[in-house]
């Protein structure tokens, strides 16, 4: 192992969220989920365009019920790539939390939905709970035989001011045009786990 692949394994074992910081603070997060091991599991990119293929939208599918789940979470631009997914996540002003439906498939029949040591509407408990409902899913319709379509954990960038909001828009909406030099990234890093 180089000493570049030892430097970028430790670095990315490292916690990126900012200490003291409050994740279920009102603000705009951006997020980006790696699929387990990296593997092209959501489509893949055609003419600079995306198509996802049925575990894709079952990831998108999920990625849009998120605020019939979390009434104080909104969606903002997002793309769904062949081994990862970005999105910005708003967290609103606090109102009443609402529950969880029976039928919602981010709740687990006899395990609670919220990750351990999350609160309730933290960025945390929200993609936990969407990593955990799209895998359900997944399995549900035996489309792989993996245990877990996601990697540990999920990075995340709060959003400061409407400069970085649109730069972070624009690089989503152009993430699919630019996948070949972003699969080259992908497929090199180490895994986070």
């Amino acid at each position: 192992m180089s000493r570049m692949d030892e430097k970028r394994i430790s670095y990315n074992r490292q916690s990126n969220r900012l200490q003291g910081y409050d994740y279920s603070s009102p603000g705009y997060y951006f997020v980006t989920i790696v699929s387990h091991n990296r593997l092209s599991i959501f489509g893949e990119i055609v003419s600079g365009e995306v198509q996802l293929n049925q575990i894709g939208d079952i990831v998108e599918r999920c990625w849009k019920d998120i605020p019939l789940h979390f009434p104080d979470v909104s969606l903002e631009a997002y793309v769904i790539m062949p081994n990862h997914h970005h999105g910005i996540v708003k967290i609103n002003e606090n109102q009443n939390v609402g529950t969880m439906s029976e039928t919602s498939p981010f709740l687990t029949k006899g395990q609670d939905f919220i990750p351990k040591g999350s609160s309730p509407r933290s960025l945390g408990a929200i993609i936990g709970s969407f990593k955990s409902a799209t895998t359900k899913q997944v399995h549900r319709f035996g489309l792989t035989n993996h245990k877990t379509i996601w990697q540990r954990n999920f990075y995340e960038h709060v959003i400061r001011d409407d400069e970085d909001y649109q730069r972070i828009v624009e690089y989503v909406q152009f993430n699919p045009i630019n996948w070949e030099g972003d699969q080259e990234f992908f497929a090199n890093e180490p895994l986070n786990q």
